[in-house]
């Protein structure tokens, strides 16, 4: 039987830890984060980090609030090769989709129940991208490999997501979530 949010035993359990400007910690990642720029986004906006025991950062996740306060809309999260959040069971939800129902405070046991590949242009790369079915229909999700290992994950509540969100993404340089 599948957990509630994906929390099986080798599921890591960590939280993100979110960012605040004044803060001198957590430092930023060692690499390229690919999301939508900040300020091109209408809402509040949130960026978190996964940080490891080391002090090395394990991913980096960018929440996007359009509801006002009350949970946000999307979350895009930035897992390199070897994160904890990387593995989960078959069935179980990816880290990204948990954290979008931890911040949404819905408490529904959600499982992946299918997914299919399919291409898609970002700029002059071709992505092959996974869609993610789930037993939460409100919940989109997607998934796709960078050429740096990377794997970058999309979770959108109540919104479909689009074609037209991968002309959005861009690479955020790491010294974006440097903090001091």
């Amino acid at each position: 039987m599948p957990a509630r949010h994906g929390a099986g035993p080798a599921t890591y359990h960590g939280d993100m830890s979110f960012l605040r400007r004044r803060s001198a910690t957590p430092a930023g990642p060692d690499f390229d984060v690919l999301a939508m720029d900040p300020g091109d986004w209408p809402g509040n906006l949130g960026a978190g980090l996964l940080p490891a025991p080391d002090g090395s950062c394990q991913g980096v996740f960018l929440r996007y609030d359009l509801f006002g306060g009350r949970g946000p809309a999307m979350i895009i999260g930035n897992l390199p090769e070897g994160s904890p959040a990387r593995e989960v069971e078959d069935g179980e939800i990816p880290f990204e989709v948990a954290q979008l129902l931890l911040a949404l405070e819905n408490e529904e046991e959600v499982t992946v129940v299918g997914s299919e590949e399919v291409p898609v242009m970002q700029g002059d790369n071709l992505l092959i991208v996974r869609r993610l079915k789930l037993s939460e229909s409100r919940i989109s999700c997607v998934q796709f490999d960078r050429s740096d290992n990377v794997l970058v994950t999309i979770a959108a509540w109540d919104r479909p997501i689009t074609d037209d969100l991968y002309a959005l993404l861009k690479p955020l340089p790491a010294e974006l979530f440097q903090q001091g």
